[in-house]
Formats: C-alpha cells, sequence, structure tokens
C-alpha cells in the first residue's frame, strides 16, 4: 500500500516562496503577479509529485484573481525613497523607482521667455539693468529674445549699437518693453504708470525696498505681478554674486571720499614743497559695512589719515586692514546684528559714542556716515552740536541720507550747509559712476535670473531656494 504523506498549508508571499523537494516554487506564478496568495494543501504521492503541484498551482490560480497594481502618480525630488527587490528572493527583480511627497516648481523653458529692459525714468538715475554683455549672455542661455528700449543704456556709455550687436531688439517706446516681457529688469522699482503697464503674472526684478514703498507693493500685487527685491538677497556665501547692495555701497563709499574730497579746500594727503609744509586731512568713518570699508580704503588711497568706527567688534581687523585707526568706546557691548548689519545699542552705549563722536568732531576734517539698522529710520549719530564744533570748510557725507540720514542737518539728495560745515546728502553716489554701477549690478542681476532654474534652460520660482524665497514679494499678486 503507498504511504501517504500530508503536508500542511504553506503560504506563499511577495518577498519569499516555499520550495517542493524538487525545487520548483510553489505558487510561482501568483508571486509573479505581485500577488500574497495561500497555496492549498499538497498531497505527496510518491512518484506523483509532479502533478499534484500543478494542480495546486491551478487552483491558486483560480482562487486568487489576477491585480494589476495601479502605478503611482508621484514626482521625482530630492528627498527620495527607492523600492526595489530584496536580494533574490523572487525570479525577477522589480526595477527602482524615485518617490517623493513635494512637487516640483513649475518652469518655463527659456526659449519661449522674452526678457524686457526699460528705460530708467526715476530722476537723475543713469544706471541701466542690463548691459550688452550681458544681452549676448541671456540669449547664449537659450532665451528666446531680449528687448531694450532705445536709449535705455546712453547715460551709462552703453549705446543702442552696442545692444543690436549684442543681439538684443531694440524698440522705441516702454510699452512695447512691459507688454513683450515676460521678465522685466530694471533698477528703480517701477513707478504708477509703469504698473499700469504690466501685464498679468508678469515678473519684474529690481531694487524695491519694500519696507518703505508698501504702496508700491500693494500696486504690484494688483497688477498680479511676481516681484524680487535685489535690496532683500540674503547676505549669505552661496548668494554673494548676487548681493547688488554690497556692489552699490562698495561704489558709494568710493564716491563718497571722492565727493567730500571735491567740496574740501584742502589736499587729502599731506606733503612737503618749497612753499611749506601741508597737513594730510583726517578723516571719520562712521560705520564699517561694505560702503564704510570702501571709504576707508579710498581715503587710505588718497593720503588721509583715517579712523573707523563700528559697533560690532569684528569690524575691528578689518579697519585696520586697511591701515586705519580703529576707534572704540570703553563700554563693552557687541552690536552684530543678523546678516552682518549692526542692531539697535543700549542707551549708555549711544551716550558713549555721542560723546566720542563729539571729541572726534572737533578734530576730523571729513566725516562719512554709514549707519544703517534694517527695517529702521537711520540712526541719528550727528548732531548740530557736534556740527558747530567742527572746524569751518569741514565736509560731512551722509550716506544713510535715503533713509532719514545719520546727520540731524542732512537733506535728502541736496548739499546744505550749517555754520561752515558742508553736508552732502546725495542719494543717487551709485549712479554718478553710472558705467561701473550698470555693469555691476548687471551681473548681478543675471546670474540671479539664471540661478533661478530647477531644470536646465527653464525659469521657474522655487520656494525652498533660501535665496529666492528672501527676495521674492510678490508671487502673482499674493
Amino acid at each position: 500500500m503507498a504511504n501517504l504523506s500530508v503536508l500542511r498549508p504553506t503560504l506563499a508571499f511577495n518577498v519569499c516562496s516555499s520550495r517542493a523537494p524538487s525545487g520548483r516554487l510553489v505558487g510561482s506564478r501568483a508571486w509573479r503577479n505581485g500577488l500574497a496568495a495561500v497555496a492549498p494543501a499538497s498531497v505527496v504521492v510518491a512518484g506523483k509529485w509532479q502533478s499534484t503541484h500543478a494542480r495546486a498551482r491551478r487552483q491558486t490560480k483560480a482562487l486568487v484573481p489576477a491585480v494589476s497594481p495601479r502605478p503611482l502618480q508621484l514626482i521625482r525630488h530630492a528627498s527620495v525613497v527607492s523600492a526595489g527587490s530584496s536580494a533574490s528572493a523572487g525570479p525577477t527583480a522589480a526595477p527602482a523607482v524615485t518617490y517623493s511627497t513635494a512637487a516640483e516648481p513649475q518652469s518655463v523653458p527659456y526659449a519661449q521667455l522674452t526678457v524686457g529692459v526699460p528705460k530708467e525714468i526715476y530722476l537723475n538715475e543713469r544706471r541701466v539693468a542690463l548691459t550688452p554683455q550681458n544681452v549676448a549672455l541671456l540669449l547664449k542661455k537659450g532665451f528666446g529674445k531680449v528687448l531694450v528700449e532705445r536709449g535705455a543704456g546712453a547715460s551709462a556709455d552703453f549705446p543702442d549699437e552696442a545692444y543690436d550687436r549684442a543681439g538684443a531688439t531694440l524698440v522705441d517706446h516702454p510699452q512695447q518693453v512691459w507688454s513683450g516681457a515676460d521678465v522685466v529688469l530694471k533698477v528703480r522699482g517701477p513707478i504708477p504708470s509703469e504698473i499700469d503697464l504690466m501685464k498679468a503674472h508678469q515678473t519684474v526684478i529690481s531694487f524695491l525696498q519694500p519696507a518703505q514703498n508698501k504702496p508700491l507693493v500693494d500696486k504690484l500685487a494688483a497688477a498680479k505681478a511676481t516681484s524680487f527685491a535685489m535690496d532683500l538677497i540674503p547676505r549669505i556665501s552661496r548668494a554673494q554674486v548676487f548681493d547688488a547692495l554690497s556692489s552699490m555701497a562698495n561704489i558709494a563709499g568710493y564716491k563718497a571720499v571722492l565727493e567730500a574730497s571735491n567740496n574740501f579746500g584742502r589736499f587729502l594727503t599731506g606733503q612737503v614743497t618749497a612753499a611749506g609744509k601741508i597737513p594730510p586731512c583726517k578723516v571719520l568713518v562712521i560705520g564699517a559695512g561694505v560702503a564704510g570699508l570702501s571709504a576707508i580704503a579710498t581715503a587710505r588711497r588718497l593720503g588721509a589719515i583715517v579712523r573707523g568706527f563700528d559697533t560690532r567688534p569684528a569690524a575691528r581687523e578689518q579697519v585696520q586692514s586697511l591701515g586705519a585707526e580703529f576707534i572704540e568706546v570703553d563700554i563693552k557691548e557687541d552690536g552684530s546684528g543678523a546678516g552682518g548689519y549692526a542692531k539697535e545699542m543700549s542707551k549708555e552705549f549711544i551716550e558713549a559714542e555721542m560723546k566720542l563722536f563729539y571729541e572726534q568732531a572737533r578734530e576730523v576734517d571729513i566725516i562719512v556716515t554709514t549707519a544703517l539698522i534694517p527695517g529702521k529710520p537711520a540712526p541719528k549719530l550727528i548732531t548740530k552740536s557736534m556740527l558747530e564744533a567742527m572746524k569751518p570748510g569741514s565736509v560731512v557725507v551722509d550716506l544713510a541720507a535715503e533713509a532719514g540720514g545719520n546727520c540731524e542737518k542732512t537733506k535728502p539728495g541736496e548739499l546744505y550747509v550749517y555754520k561752515d560745515v558742508k553736508i552732502i546728502g546725495y542719494t543717487d553716489l551709485p549712479s554718478r559712476l553710472p558705467t561701473q554701477s550698470s555693469t555691476l549690478y548687471s551681473n548681478n542681476v543675471t546670474k540671479f535670473l539664471l540661478s533661478m532654474a530647477p531644470k536646465d534652460k527653464e525659469f521657474g520660482i522655487d520656494l525652498a531656494d533660501e535665496v529666492v524665497r528672501g527676495a521674492v514679494v510678490t508671487l502673482k499678486g499674493d
């Protein structure tokens, strides 16, 4: 009589399988279909395993219908989970799939975009947002067209012929730029008449100063525009190539010393001549940021004796490295704020520094002030009593004039004389060097535009990018 051996039911999973003594897979068809099935009891009769195993497979197929899993409609992203087959668990390895829960930013191919450059119409503005060199660069990168208003670069010594040679399309009226461009590059923010020419979902990149220009921001939002402020670029290492504010501050510091020299009645450098000895000019620079350090370096090159002051202890080494004397108060307080800016100081510290400034005002010939606190009016550091203590013919250059001024008698945009002391409150110092300013600004804004590329040769706004998130002011009106 044949010996019968009854086996227990065998489970067949999608990651493992049971093997019969003959080495064949139990439920292999079910495994290939991605199913988890329970194989029926198999009876092994001596010499007849193959037919019993085949019967079990047919029963399994009848009991469990084939199901085609629905493919996941997910998007590729930086944070990924790769799903693949475990080591030799089945006869066929599942292909690796990349999943994500975050959507990619929408992007548009460069070839479908037009960049526009209107002529700056702000009073005394002589800069242009894009130089011919960078027009050629954008076209080389794949942008469809660059519209430039005729005369846009004339004040900065970039003639229309140079733009034409670079491949730009010259137009006669600003309306043609605003109506035809998808991305508009400017230096100053658009004025109301320009906003009226904008089309919905247009992108504008310029200096905006949104904290001081809420009506402008409201108008941009009402126009459903996307706007970026070049003055809000975060001060981080990766964003240095986009930092137009630092580029303009560097020029402003340089030009401030030249303006002071033009209005000062003597040499800045000391000389010994046959007619007598000429003492060097003494210069005090308040604030050792980008503009302050530029002013210090320029005054030193012209031969002046320079002193620098800053509330941040870290500025000491920078001032001294330029050959200037670093002066400070007796109170130890760190004025370092976020993003490399200074913070508001204590009452005791302010009283001590005001005493120091009064003493310095009696000695020096030129004072250059650069102190700014983000989001607040410029602190008043030079009082009327200090001006009255200065020598006749002395000069004060207030680089914070546009934010209210560091000097009590500053008149923004003007040169004002108080008690024989000339107070320069020009707010357009970078524009007084238009060629150099335009070149640096154009480099900054071009690199910023090209950085917004989630995909190769495509423009898109990725708010996960720290630089983009910091600079955006309005996004399609929001």
